[in-house]
């Protein structure tokens, strides 16, 4: 089929760039553990300042960090490996989600600051991808400063976007949920076609990205419309590509999630740790090649010398050699 070439290519981009994978690793690092570590913080604290208080585990309290896993933590501060490895899937938060209900204040804004931050990591990701060489940190933080606000703005009208269909059309399309904790054949059906226009919106906005930042677009609305007509132009691998980038992520979420009960009763607490940290490192990869296959299905489709094609390599790389090559074509 036609997207099995641009995953492959997808694959190879985000292998030959490592450190855009290191990078993506350290800002979540930076921006997942303060706020971590204040919450498991203050949790140990009303802890030890109430009587008798118990957890699931002995010498354990329960904590929903960011919502991804029931995990536990240990009284003196060292990591139970249940609880960094993660051992549930989030099914009932995710309900609550789909239902209209908003996250808590806190986990909100820790949430909007992640993904400020990976809004501006990713134009540089994007551009490393396109160009399909090295960039260096000169030319990958170039990037981020002159495409990130482009999709700052970009990521604001999706954020309305996604606002009106959860405020306005998940009521309509999905109605009330039924009571208890059921759900019935219809509204499977609702929610999986809400889940799928979610997911159209989204393939929309990963294409209008591509658009900003290969082409340079400067009006995010035309980026916008552009990513619409590429799509509505090739649905069929459009869809498809999207799909199998799902999947790849989705067999690293359930790899995980079946392989978490073991890790956190038989590798010992810092193994657990390292197998945590080995699944983020997976997960934040799957994100990436996201960004990586649709570029390239986008140049395969529409690339040509002017705006688009990766540029020949030049030796020495550097910032002038570029600047050279631009003044003399």
């Amino acid at each position: 089929m036609s997207f099995i070439a641009p995953l492959g290519d997808g694959v190879r981009r985000v292998a030959r760039a490592p450190m855009v994978l290191v990078g993506a690793m350290m800002l979540t690092v930076a921006v997942a553990l303060p706020p971590g570590l204040l919450l498991r913080d203050g949790l140990q604290t009303a802890l030890r300042e109430e009587p008798g208080a118990g957890g699931p585990a002995a010498g354990c309290i329960p904590l929903h960090w960011w919502r991804f896993s029931n995990a536990v933590y240990p009284v003196d501060g060292l990591p139970c490996a249940a609880g960094l490895s993660g051992t549930g899937v989030p099914t009932a938060d995710l309900r609550v989600l789909l239902d209209g209900e908003g996250p808590d204040p806190a986990l909100a804004a820790v949430v909007v600051a992640y993904l400020a931050a990976w809004t501006l990591f990713s134009a540089g990701a994007i551009d490393r991808y396109a160009r399909n060489r090295p960039t260096r940190g000169a030319g990958f933080f170039a990037a981020c400063g002159v495409y990130g606000p482009r999709l700052l703005r970009l990521a604001l009208i999706a954020g309305l976007v996604y606002w009106t269909l959860f405020r306005m059309v998940h009521p309509w399309a999905v109605g009330a949920p039924p009571p208890g904790d059921g759900m019935t054949a219809t509204g499977l059906l609702r929610h999986l076609g809400f889940g799928l226009l979610l997911a159209l919106v989204g393939l929309v906005f990963d294409y209008a990205r591509v658009r900003a930042v290969v082409e340079d677009r400067r009006s995010v609305i035309g980026a916008l419309l552009a990513g619409w007509r590429f799509v509505r132009r090739h649905p069929a691998s459009c869809v498809g590509l999207y799909a199998a980038n799902g999947m790849v992520l989705a067999a690293v979420i359930g790899v995980y999630a079946a392989a978490a009960p073991a890790v956190s009763t038989v590798i010992p607490t810092w193994g657990g740790l390292l197998a945590g940290q080995v699944y983020v490192v997976a997960h934040l990869a799957g994100k990436l090649l996201f960004h990586a296959t649709e570029t390239s299905w986008f140049q395969s489709r529409l690339a040509h010398a002017g705006y688009v094609a990766a540029p020949a390599p030049v030796w020495p790389e550097s910032a002038s050699a570029e600047a050279l090559g631009r003044l003399s074509g």
